[in-house]
């Protein structure tokens, strides 16, 4: 217990002074946000912190948990390969199809050393447990795309960053409830360094996570929720992360509605829409943050809750929100007016 409790110390000590450094030599560093059509900020701001508290977890563990850190080097291993990978990203501007490529390499090495989806539940009295050659696939994609649904998550001040701690913090109480080790330490040295970053990333933020911090963040959790299906079922899983989720889908839906690419970047996630129509980032932040935390506590509440009901609850709230968020709306309403003209 004490050292967990100096893993901890070590972990926020290390995460504030790894950010401090990463704002002041930004510029040298070269790791700066610079505004483009795409963003929410005008002005130029540090990034890449990811990476400052992503080493200090993985250092702080592998020094005071270090027979811990041997037992599961391969994920933690795969955590800082990923935030490398952000990092090179923030730094050199990669192509989304290598950064793609890299992060399925990265996840095909954890899943081949035992991160694997073992069964996807029990539906109408089926138990849906797919063989080797289909978990595989299955549990690279589930990591792959949660991944880049978290990073696509991160674009206002303060958003990415306390989404994660929300399904952090569930997934450390998830631990605590059933005595699991790798979730308990690997969830509560996040929640910490998250605390860390976000007294740095709230509005108006001095720096942003990045890639090194977004992608990381996404490849953790979707780590943790693999490990949770040993104790609750893949619905209660799918709301305790489900905003990413749901935003992803719906941005991707509305994109092959309008004939264009699923991959195309554009404006239109979740939080564009609040952005947009309350104009206030704290408000919009809030709002999305609200919205995670009650789907996250119904997710642990409904953990052990008939799987078919919960899934099909959590189809039902995707339509919900497919039909509430509707960019499209706004273009409806000018047509309209210009018409009565």
């Amino acid at each position: 217990m004490l050292l967990m409790d100096i893993e901890l110390l070590s972990t926020i000590v290390l995460s504030f002074v790894f950010i401090k450094i990463l704002i002041s030599a930004s510029t040298q560093l070269g790791l700066q946000d610079v505004p483009n059509s795409r963003s929410s900020h005008k002005r130029t701001i540090p990034r890449s912190a990811g990476i400052g508290f992503t080493l200090a977890i993985f250092l702080s563990t592998l020094i005071f948990n270090h027979d811990y850190f041997l037992e599961y080097m391969h994920i933690y291993v795969g955590i800082l390969a990923i935030a490398l990978v952000g990092l090179y990203d923030d730094k050199f501007n990669v192509s989304h199809r290598l950064k793609f490529i890299l992060v399925i390499l990265i996840s095909t090495y954890v899943v081949l050393n035992g991160v694997l989806i073992e069964t996807l539940g029990c539906y109408f009295g089926f138990d849906i447990v797919p063989p080797m050659a289909l978990a595989i696939p299955i549990s690279i994609f589930a990591i792959v795309g949660f991944t880049n649904a978290l990073n696509l998550m991160d674009g206002l001040d303060g958003l990415a960053g306390t989404l994660a701690l929300i399904m952090m913090v569930v997934f450390l109480m998830i631990g605590i409830v059933h005595n699991d080790v790798l979730m308990i330490t690997l969830s509560a040295t996040f929640v910490v360094a998250l605390v860390v970053f976000l007294a740095f990333n709230w509005y108006p933020a001095s720096i942003f996570m990045g890639d090194s911090g977004s992608l990381t963040l996404g490849f953790t959790i979707s780590i943790l929720s693999i490990k949770s299906l040993e104790y609750l079922t893949p619905a209660a899983i799918l709301f305790i992360v489900a905003l990413p989720i749901i935003d992803t889908f719906i941005v991707m839906f509305r994109r092959i509605q309008r004939g264009q690419s699923p991959f195309k970047a554009d404006k239109n996630h979740l939080h564009h829409f609040l952005y947009k129509t309350k104009l206030n980032v704290k408000v919009s932040v809030m709002m999305l943050v609200y919205i995670q935390l009650t789907l996250s506590v119904i997710g642990f509440q409904m953990r052990e809750s008939n799987q078919t009901i919960s899934l099909i609850v959590f189809g039902l709230l995707v339509f919900l929100f497919l039909s509430l968020f509707d960019q499209r709306f706004k273009y409806r309403q000018k047509k309209k007016k210009i018409k009565n003209k």
